[in-house]
């Protein structure tokens, strides 16, 4: 009897530790960001986040979110809160003993020139980039060959709903680059472009269309020896994208080949690229996208083959010239370019995301605007 009572008391023990140790914060859930059936991260209804690692080895423990230092308890487990996060997706890593780590139970996110974890954070009433119940377009790998370099190249595209169904109907198409230290991925997973696409298309707010989001040779600029600024830091992606890409997307997707349905855009240092390339090749694009550009405008004067100097003659030219930026951001992230155009006369269309920084949160809503306005009649 003796023994089973032991039993009896160690089984209840084993439940009620068991119970403490998933007994969450009250007003948390899991974040988004997690892998499968982890529990931590968490955020609470004021945006913060809960960190749970554990690590009896360890000395130190801190969160990038903010350099937040985790505490130890006497059973080796590290615990700590975020002050509130700003609403959207954040990278962000751990550091152990002074090294750099990814947290094991996040999902990976290609930025900042690596592999980084990375954790949502909800914006009340914000739904828009959620997935819905509503028909689904579809991203997929499209590799090709680029005659100019030689190489095999892989390209993200994404179909709109209902692209596999009707084998005669073409597509307006938007090609969407990345910023600095990302690549072809980001768009599609942090930026959800898929599901902001699905929603609108399914609400009659936006123009079904392809979507080319390709990498634009800037994935490794955190390691280049040369600085974003300096001079033909990212010009070969444009011969890649005249000489090859374009024309392999029309040969190989359902497209309405003519500039007044096809668009280009870009975040960051994928806006200056958009600068870039589009100021080029204007008799290739009729509508341009700039989300958080902090140089590489051209200016008034030169800009644009001087057209911006006779806003008439580029409005002709150019049916939607989209410039945004976070409010958080300096003014040179978009703000002054809206002014300097404003002053000039270019018809031009200004977006400001409320209470956001360089992130993917200010490129969502940049995105979520300009793709309503895309190829309207």
């Amino acid at each position: 009897m003796k023994k089973i009572a032991l039993l009896i008391v160690s089984f209840f023990a084993l439940i009620n530790s068991y119970a403490q140790e998933n007994t969450f914060p009250a007003n948390t859930k899991p974040a988004s960001t997690n892998i499968a059936g982890a529990q931590y991260p968490r955020i609470d209804n004021e945006r913060k986040a809960y960190f749970r690692i554990e690590a009896p080895a360890a000395d130190s423990i801190s969160v990038s979110l903010g350099n937040i230092a985790l505490t130890k308890d006497e059973k080796g487990v590290w615990t700590g809160v975020t002050k509130p996060l700003d609403p959207g997706f954040h990278y962000y890593t751990l550091k152990i003993n002074g090294v750099n780590v990814n947290d094991p139970y996040s999902e990976t996110f290609y930025g900042m020139s690596r592999m980084a974890s990375g954790i949502e954070v909800p914006e009340e009433g914000v739904d828009f980039y959620s997935i819905k119940n509503v028909p689904h377009g579809k991203i997929e790998s499209h590799w090709y060959l680029a005659n100019s370099t030689g190489e095999t190249r892989l390209a993200y595209v994404y179909t709109p709903p209902g692209y596999d169904k009707n084998s005669t109907e073409r597509y307006p198409v938007l090609y969407l680059q990345h910023g600095m230290g990302e690549d072809r991925r980001a768009w599609a997973n942090q930026g959800l472009t898929n599901f902001i696409l699905d929603n609108l298309i399914a609400e009659g707010k936006a123009k079904p269309m392809i979507i080319v989001m390709e990498d634009g040779g800037i994935a490794q600029a955190f390691n280049s020896p040369k600085r974003p600024q300096d001079k033909n830091f990212w010009d070969g992606f444009e011969d890649i994208m005249i000489k090859d890409l374009i024309p392999n997307i029309d040969a190989n997707y359902r497209t309405k080949s003519d500039r007044l349905n096809r668009a280009i855009a870009g975040l960051s240092l994928g806006g200056t690229q958009t600068y870039q390339i589009s100021q080029a090749n204007l008799d290739k694009f009729s509508s341009i996208g700039i989300f958080s550009a902090p140089f590489g405008f051209p200016g008034v004067e030169t800009g644009y083959n001087g057209l911006l100097k006779t806003p008439e003659e580029f409005a002709k030219q150019v049916k939607l010239f989209y410039v945004t930026m976070g409010s958080k951001e300096g003014a040179r992230a978009g703000r002054s370019t809206h002014e300097e155009l404003e002053k000039a006369g270019v018809k031009h269309v200004y977006y400001e995301a409320p209470g956001t920084a360089h992130e993917f949160q200010t490129w969502r809503k940049s995105l979520y605007g300009f793709a309503q306005l895309l190829f309207q009649d």
